[in-house]
């Protein structure tokens, strides 16, 4: 078989051609991502935010139990979806903290001062955000409205781990519900356990999604649209659960924190944990701040090209 040389030569220049474009505009993200993530300020602000995740994760599983009580769903099925998906040292440090079960309806004040350090995270997202969205021009605009902007995304964060947390308890039992009304009508039969087992890992991810897109749109107090946080928010929904699932295939094969700390083994694991989560959704924001920049110009230019057509008219 005879191949025409020049054919070849004239397709490979067309593909390379085609891709250029494409080539470039990645090489930008790359670049402009480069440039942000190594400015002296993202030096520290994975271990901030891992600190603050230490500092609120007490309250917050306090105020999760206060919120599944009203669905009748048990800490237990919680303890058992984190002995799953987290390693085991740092699973047992997040499960020694539900021995206080809850003991009725909490105080209105021991409500808010919970909720206030529950948003410690969201706080400090809003700084992070700010600045990166400003490139460091602004980190806080108004102290009491970013808190209470950090207290509102908390307590939507904790009721989208309610709402997880509810499908995942009673989802077989609808779904069960569902293939039996359609058996009756119908005559047709589902496996409904292993369509369960399969629509799990997708259900996981819409729920990491939805928690982080909200709280990227909401925490920056930039005028942005929603779609232009998406691609962040779809890099860290997936980020969060590589990143678990990973540390705990890490944990149970090769770390052993013990050896080098000792009986703090388990709190430094627990606090690693928390700095890769940190950057992951530290990578995210910057993410979103590339992409916004890198469409900026098309914007500029569609404005300035309606401006000009505008004066022509008016002329």
């Amino acid at each position: 078989m005879k191949i025409n040389l020049d054919n070849a030569k004239h397709f490979f220049e067309k593909s390379i051609k085609f891709s250029n474009p494409y080539m470039q505009k990645s090489k930008k993200i790359g670049v402009d991502f480069f440039n942000i993530i190594i400015q002296p300020y993202y030096q520290g602000v994975a271990e901030q935010l891992a600190f603050f995740f230490l500092l609120s994760i007490v309250p917050i599983f306090i105020l999760l139990s206060q919120i599944l009580s009203f669905f009748s769903i048990s800490m237990n099925y919680f303890k058992n979806t984190i002995e799953t998906y987290v390693a085991p040292e740092v699973a047992s440090v997040i499960i020694s903290m539900f021995q206080n079960e809850n003991t009725g309806t909490m105080n209105f004040i021991f409500i808010v001062i919970s909720l206030w350090a529950a948003s410690k995270v969201q706080f400090a997202l809003i700084r992070i955000s700010n600045h990166t969205m400003s490139l460091g021009e602004q980190v806080q605009y108004s102290y009491w409205k970013e808190r209470l902007r950090a207290i509102q995304a908390i307590v939507l964060t904790m009721l989208s781990l309610t709402f997880g947390l509810i499908i995942m308890v009673y989802g077989e039992i609808i779904l069960n519900v569902i293939a039996i009304f359609i058996y009756n009508r119908t005559g047709v039969h589902f496996e409904i356990h292993s369509f369960w087992l399969f629509l799990r890992l997708p259900i996981t991810l819409l729920i990491y999604f939805m928690t982080v897109s909200y709280n990227y749109y909401t925490l920056t107090s930039n005028n942005i649209k929603f779609k232009q946080i998406l691609p962040g928010s779809m890099f860290s929904a997936l980020g969060l659960l590589v990143v678990t699932l990973a540390y705990k295939y890490y944990m149970e094969r090769m770390a052993n924190f013990d050896v080098l700390y000792g009986s703090m083994g388990t709190i430094v694991a627990l606090i690693m944990w928390f700095y890769f989560l940190s950057w992951v959704l530290v990578i995210g924001i910057i993410l979103n701040k590339v992409i916004i920049d890198l469409n900026k110009p098309k914007n500029d230019k569609k404005i300035m090209d309606s401006i000009s057509i505008e004066s022509i008219e008016l002329n």
